[in-house]
């Protein structure tokens, strides 16, 4: 399913001016630096900010010079940065309430999502009751239930810790093999698109710069394995550079914190 568009206008001093296409399957990660538009067009794309532009959606115009589908009737699950559950009902009423909100033919079902994303023993928790790992969980499988044809993620790891990363990750990873609908995940951590990425599209200052494969090599590596890189390349020296910031660390110091495997 071909997803293509352009998008090209002014947010107060900010000017967006992108065009791009999403992978028919699997993940394509949108990377950049803080300001750089990723939030803008992934809003955009949802019909959340109305840019002058063009978007098509499996042949399906959704925004040209004469039509812009809204919101509500555009087929995505979106998933931001805070889970934003509905407190007032448990983690099985915040699921039927996605669920519901779809007159489709449901192409995953409850007891789909539940599997996939581990949420069958916080089915009756109230959101206050769950982790924020848990939460981002459930805001997944709300998307999912939607039966959406594109899901959109915001930097949905960015406000958990590293425990609750690592807890979720391997839930978005089997999300990535399960799935047959495109995907669209802001991040700004090179960890996280090298894990879960296909596809990588760099936007810079509202225009997308490149766009490329995200190393094989790297995605299919188990976690251990990627420690045992990172341990290596720290031992030879060696340094990433990220928006100007060193990830790197010098010969002798640091690497004590990677664990051996």
């Amino acid at each position: 399913m071909s997803v293509a568009g352009r998008f090209s206008g002014a947010l107060g001093a900010f000017r967006l001016d992108a065009e791009f296409s999403i992978a028919p399957t699997g993940i394509t990660a949108l990377s950049g630096p803080s300001g750089s538009g990723k939030t803008t067009l992934l809003r955009c794309i949802a019909g959340l900010t109305r840019m002058a532009g063009e978007l098509t959606v499996a042949g399906e115009v959704w925004q040209d010079a004469r039509t812009f589908m809204p919101t509500y009737r555009r087929p995505v699950g979106v998933v931001f940065q805070e889970a934003s559950l509905l407190s007032h009902l448990s983690v099985r009423g915040n699921l039927d309430y996605g669920a519901r909100r779809t007159p489709a033919k449901a192409e995953i079902g409850f007891d789909d999502a539940v599997d996939l994303l581990g949420l069958s023993a916080l089915l009756d928790r109230a959101p206050a009751n769950l982790s924020g790992g848990e939460r981002q969980r459930v805001a997944l499988g709300r998307a999912l239930l939607s039966q959406p044809k594109l899901l959109l993620m915001d930097e949905p790891l960015s406000s958990l810790d590293a425990a609750a990363k690592a807890e979720i990750l391997p839930y978005l990873e089997r999300l990535h093999r399960s799935l047959a609908i495109p995907a669209l995940y802001i991040s700004h951590d090179a960890g996280e698109i090298a894990r879960l990425a296909d596809h990588v599209l760099h936007l810079r200052d509202g225009r997308i710069v490149a766009g490329e494969a995200a190393p094989p090599t790297l995605a299919g590596l188990s976690p251990q394995a990627r420690d045992r890189l990172a341990l290596a390349a720290l031992r030879a020296g060696l340094t990433v550079e990220a928006e100007g910031v060193s990830l790197g660390a010098p010969v002798g110091r640091n690497t004590t914190d990677i664990k051996k495997a």
